[in-house]
């Protein structure tokens, strides 16, 4: 009978087939998260463009930026007409905790303007970006106003900057299907795209 047991082959397709099955099925499984993967920084990417474009033809996140005249409201007003220097306008980021939208003066210097946020433009612009790319939260949106060089003080027609507006994702993750037994994750790299303000104002943009 040992013999016998030795010598018998009929098992022997099964048992290569448990051997190798681990070994496809990671293989298979491998090409679908490297294309999951790719599909993900495709549209992380497409929805950071579209987000910028929303920016920057609709309403400013910093209101307290969008209505501030240079020309009127400064301690020292610059003159009518003229280019607003950078050291009155060293930029404004804009982000959320989740909850409320907060903006600060960045580049080190003081902005004379109110620190307001305007927390439904930037909450409509987070849910146009989630419209791309599922799965993007409010935290992980941020949004920098820069200075350019464009504008200028006491224009009648909008705000009297036109900055350039960067959007950011930050902290967005993958999960592969390999890993989504385990629950983990492969986080992705940071998104960035930058237009310069066109009008300012406005809620919705194609």
């Amino acid at each position: 009978m040992i013999r016998r047991l030795i010598i018998e082959s009929g098992g022997a397709s099964a048992a290569e087939f448990a051997l190798v099955l681990p070994i496809v099925l990671l293989f298979f499984f491998g090409i679908l998260d490297v294309g999951g993967y790719t599909w993900a920084l495709a549209r992380g990417e497409k929805a950071t463009q579209i987000g910028t474009r929303w920016a920057v033809a609709t309403d400013m996140i910093p209101s307290g930026l969008s209505s501030w005249k240079f020309a009127v409201d400064e301690a020292t007003p610059v003159p009518q007409g003229s280019i607003v220097p950078k050291a009155k306008f060293p930029g404004v980021q804009c982000s959320s905790n989740g909850t409320s939208v907060t903006c600060t003066c960045q580049g080190g210097g003081t902005c004379s303007f109110p620190m307001t946020a305007n927390a439904t433009a930037f909450n409509t612009l987070v849910a146009r970006m989630q419209e791309i790319k599922g799965g993007i939260r409010a935290q992980d949106v941020v949004i920098t106003y820069s200075w350019s060089g464009l504008g200028f003080s006491g224009d009648p027609n909008g705000p009297d900057v036109a900055p350039i507006v960067n959007v950011a994702i930050r902290n967005a993750q993958f999960q592969p299907i390999s890993l989504s037994p385990f629950g983990g994750s492969v986080p992705l790299p940071s998104f960035n795209y930058s237009l310069t303000m066109e009008d300012g104002s406005g809620t919705y943009a194609n």
